[in-house]
This record gives structure tokens, C-alpha cells and sequence, in this order.
């Protein structure tokens, strides 16, 4: 059942960002002071300083933060307090009746922006080709630190906490049978959830083995 006290309250989640926040952002990127280059032709010394100066030129130039914006908004966001932490998340819930809960967990140093690309196939596989069955209701979580989640003030969000959080977070949103999927760090995530047996986990699917 969904807990629904003041402190756990699920909250619609809202960002902006102005554009003088942005030129900002590209003058700091525009201001960067380089290193010498490397003495070597291969990568042996680290990363060239032509990819560098070519990545700092991308971000000030070339790349469109507002079409990213519009893509992040065209979903639902959320935000709940989690053992003292604000959890930001995605929830796009299927039209399929029979859909099945699924929270995706991305990696280091990725973000929900990864998944944006598979959250309409999920919840509607027959637009793509797929059957009603194959529905998901897609719950996209940011881990602790990252993106528009809250930043731990002290130690001890490791993945066997954000595992529990998980299980607390599929559990206020009212599902009683999920599977989960993870990534990178994601994958260990959904590994400790499986090993901790949250009620209401069925399944887990992870796309980088790992061991922790």
C-alpha cells in the first residue's frame, strides 16, 4: 500500500533553467585554460589534447541543452523523500491494463537522459511493433547524488542503500510485482536488489555483469 505521510509524500517535480545560466555555463567552457600537449601520438599519455579541445568545443558550440530540456520534459517527474533524501524519478505508466512495473537504473557517470530513448517503447510496444503483453510501466530513478536527487550530506549511500530505496520506492508507488533493470553501477543496484528479496520483486535484468 502507498505511503502517503507528509514526509513521504510523492511530489511533481518541475526544473527551468535560464538561458543566462547557460551562457554562463559556455564562457566558463570558453575560458578553459589547456594543458601542454602531449609529447607522444597515441593515447598512451592519457587523453589528446586535440579530443579535449575538440569536446570543449562541442559543449560551447554545437551542442542544444534546449532540445535535451524539451525531451526531459515531455515525461513526467517526481520527487520523494527516501531515509532523509529527496529521490528524483520518472514515472510513465502504460494505456496496456496488464503492464508490468519496471524501475530502470542508469550508471556512472550516466543519467535518466540514457533511458528517455526506451521509455515509449515500454509503455507502448504496440506503436513499435510489439504485443499489449510486452507493456511496462517504467519508473526511472536518479541515484542519490545525480541529476535532480538530492545529495547526501554524509556517507553510507552505497548500492545495498540505494537497493533498499528502490524496493521503498516501487512500494509507495503501490506495485506489488516489478522486475528491475540496471546498467554500469545501475546493474549492481538491481544484483543487491535480488539479493535483499524486497517483497514484490520478480525479476531483475542487468546489461553490465559485474561483482561487488
Amino acid at each position: 500500500m502507498s505511503d502517503t505521510s507528509a514526509s513521504t509524500k510523492i511530489r511533481p517535480f518541475t526544473f527551468e533553467f535560464p538561458d543566462t545560466e547557460l551562457e554562463e555555463l559556455r564562457q566558463r567552457i570558453e575560458a578553459t585554460r589547456f594543458p601542454e600537449k602531449e609529447t607522444v601520438q597515441d593515447q598512451s599519455q592519457g587523453t589528446q589534447l586535440a579530443t579535449i579541445q575538440e569536446l570543449a568545443r562541442y559543449w560551447a558550440t554545437d551542442y542544444n541543452w534546449r532540445k535535451v530540456e524539451a525531451k526531459l520534459k515531455a515525461v513526467p517527474h517526481f520527487i520523494t523523500e527516501i531515509d532523509g533524501l529527496d529521490i528524483h524519478f520518472i514515472h510513465v505508466r502504460s494505456k496496456h491494463e496488464n503492464a508490468l512495473p519496471v524501475i530502470v537504473t542508469h550508471g556512472w557517470p550516466g543519467s535518466i537522459i540514457e533511458q528517455l530513448k526506451i521509455i515509449e517503447p515500454l509503455t507502448d510496444p504496440t506503436a513499435h511493433g510489439g504485443d499489449a503483453s510486452d507493456a511496462f510501466h517504467v519508473v526511472i530513478p536518479s541515484m542519490p547524488g545525480y541529476g535532480f536527487s538530492g545529495k547526501p550530506a554524509k556517507t553510507g549511500w552505497n548500492p545495498e542503500r540505494i537497493a533498499r530505496a528502490w524496493a521503498v520506492l516501487m512500494e509507495r508507488l503501490g506495485y506489488t510485482k516489478y522486475v528491475a533493470q540496471g546498467g554500469d553501477w545501475g546493474s549492481i543496484v538491481v544484483d543487491l536488489m535480488a539479493l535483499q528479496q524486497p517483497e514484490g520483486l520478480v525479476g531483475i535484468h542487468r546489461h553490465l555483469p559485474a561483482r561487488y
